[in-house]
Order: structure tokens, then C-alpha cells, then sequence
């Protein structure tokens, strides 16, 4: 029971807490909105409105200030119309009002070719890649990790290979699993697979010995066996933290996910970004990154949220990552 000198800690913190949360996201969308909108914070090129008297000048085209200042002397000593534009920035920053339209358009427009995908379509297939490439390292990893913290003798015959194979950049092996797997989906779940499997045997395994000893010492004292020990005392007892470990290793599933993506056929929301910048409308990778950010952003607070249901005693600790 919260004393009262508790209470108005227990009371103040919560404001403060999301104050925090939506200043993380807020700094960095008004840090973009200044370089954007703001005159004279950034803009280093000129976007020409009117091309005047100089000959190569386009509407829309990006110069460099210095250019744009010397054909402007140049065109009014030859008697010329001067070209007029105004400050803009680089092409590859655009402003949050175009991201928020491309946002908009991504999901609206149908595809050029009736072979591509949909935006959201794309969206799906890069989601199910992620799911089975992380489900099966989760089957062979979570439980080698438990009996290398569990068994000593499984540790020292698995573990040494594993410190080693870690280090393995996992997009090497592309060329050999599309050699093996062939050239659709399969070469790219493989490769979630490899650069989560070997971290997440390390990662359960040091948790699993982190287990408090006493309660092993207590099921010995009570008769238990080594599988009784095993299901009965040490998975539930670590089962809080490896959930932990579980949503964070998830997130490293999905740094590998443009990498797997580019292994044999394009697919997924990363030939949508790659096209688009192929064609440097940056305004639509910004948008399907923000959209990346969304899906593991939310799916994170979605496996929270369930964590706190599944291990309410832990719900503070499921909470600090």
C-alpha cells in the first residue's frame, strides 16, 4: 500500500512521463520543420521559379546559392532577364508537408505494372518475411539458449561455435542462399534467421543463468529431477526476461529486413523504397520509413501491452526497455 509521502511522487510522475514521450518524437519533427520552413536556418540551394536569361536554368531545377548568384550577375551585364528562384533545400530532405502527401499517395495509388504490388500489399509481404524468419530462429534458439544456461557440458559444446559464427555478417551469405534456397522468399527468411539466431542463444542462455539460484536449490532440496528442474522451475522462472528479449531481438529482425529484401527477387516495402529512390522521390522513402518505424514502434507497445497481461507481477520491469 503507497504511503501518503508516495503518493504525490506516484501522482507527479505520470504527467511528466508522457510529456517526456511526446517530446522525443516532437523535438525531431520541429528540429525538421525548421530546416524546412524556416528562412534562412538551412535552405544551402536555390529552387529556380524562372529560368530567366539563362539558358540551361529549368523551373524546379536545385542550384547552388554561388551559381545561382553568379548567372544572376552574369544575365544583368549582358542586359538579360535575371533568373528568380527562391531558397529550398537539397532533394533528398523534403519538407514534412510533401512526406505527409506521399503518405497519403503511397496507399492510394495502384501500381504502374499489373506484376507490382500495392504499397500496403508490400507492407504485408516484408511483415510475413520478418514472422517466419524470426519464428524459426525462436524454435531453435530459445530452447538451445535454455539448456546452454541450464547444463554446463551443452554450453561449452555450443557456445564456443556460436561466439565465433555471431560475428558472421549475415548478408555474406546471400549469394549462398539463394544458391541453396533459390530466389524468392525463402533466401530472405534465412537471412533473419542467421542474424538473429546466433545473438539470441547468447542472450537467453545469459539469462537463463541469471535465474535466482535459490530457487533451484529449493526444487533439488524438494527431489525434483533435471527435466522437472528444466520445465518446471527454470522456463517459468525466466520467462519474464526472455520475454524481453524476445521484443528486443525482434527489433534487430527488422534492421536486417532491407538487407534480406535486396537477396534475390525484389519484393516488399524495400523494392518500394528502392524504386523510389531510383527516381530520387525521396518523399516516398520517407514515407515508407516512417511507416517501418510505425509498424515496430507499435507492435513493441502491442507485445508490452500483452507482457504486462501475461506477467503482471513483472510489469514494471516488462516496462524498461
Amino acid at each position: 500500500m503507497a504511503t501518503q509521502s508516495d503518493l504525490p511522487v506516484a501522482v507527479g510522475r505520470q504527467p511528466k512521463s508522457r510529456f517526456l514521450t511526446v517530446g522525443s518524437f516532437l523535438l525531431p519533427l520541429l528540429l525538421w520543420a525548421g530546416v524546412s520552413y524556416v528562412p534562412g536556418l538551412w535552405q544551402p540551394l536555390i529552387k529556380v521559379s524562372s529560368p530567366g536569361g539563362v539558358a540551361f536554368y529549368q523551373e524546379g531545377m536545385l542550384v547552388e546559392k554561388d551559381q545561382f548568384e553568379m548567372q544572376v550577375r552574369s544575365a544583368r551585364e549582358r542586359g538579360e532577364a535575371v533568373p528568380i528562384g527562391s531558397p529550398a533545400n537539397p532533394v533528398y530532405l523534403p519538407a514534412p508537408h510533401e512526406v505527409a502527401k506521399a503518405l497519403y499517395t503511397s496507399f492510394t495509388t495502384p501500381p504502374v505494372r499489373r506484376s507490382e504490388m500495392w504499397f500496403h500489399q508490400s507492407i504485408w509481404h516484408s511483415i510475413t518475411i520478418i514472422f517466419w524468419g524470426f519464428l524459426y530462429s525462436c524454435l531453435l534458439g530459445v530452447p538451445l539458449g535454455i539448456l546452454c544456461g541450464a547444463y554446463k557440458p551443452v554450453s561449452q559444446l555450443a557456445e564456443p561455435f556460436i561466439e565465433f559464427a555471431r560475428y558472421f555478417p549475415a548478408p555474406a551469405f546471400g549469394a549462398l542462399a539463394v544458391a541453396i534456397l533459390g530466389i524468392h522468399d525463402a533466401p530472405k527468411v534465412a537471412i533473419i534467421f542467421i542474424g538473429t539466431f546466433f545473438q539470441m542463444v547468447l542472450v537467453v542462455a545469459n539469462t537463463t543463468r541469471r535465474l535466482d539460484p535459490r530457487y533451484v536449490e529449493a526444487a533439488l532440496t524438494l527431489g525434483a529431477n533435471r527435466l522437472r528442474l528444466l520445465w518446471q522451475v527454470v522456463v517459468p522462472g525466466i520467462l519474464p526476461d526472455l520475454y524481453k528479449d524476445l521484443r528486443i531481438l525482434l527489433g534487430w529482425a527488422w534492421t536486417y529486413l532491407i538487407v534480406a529484401e535486396l537477396i534475390g527477387t525484389s519484393s516488399g516495402i524495400t523494392w518500394f523504397i528502392t524504386q523510389q529512390a531510383r527516381y530520387k522521390n525521396f518523399d516516398m522513402v520517407f514515407a515508407a520509413l516512417i511507416i517501418l518505424g510505425l509498424i515496430g514502434l507499435l507492435s513493441d507497445l502491442l507485445l508490452e501491452r500483452m507482457g504486462r497481461r501475461l506477467f503482471p507481477w513483472q510489469g514494471g520491469r516488462l516496462g524498461d526497455s
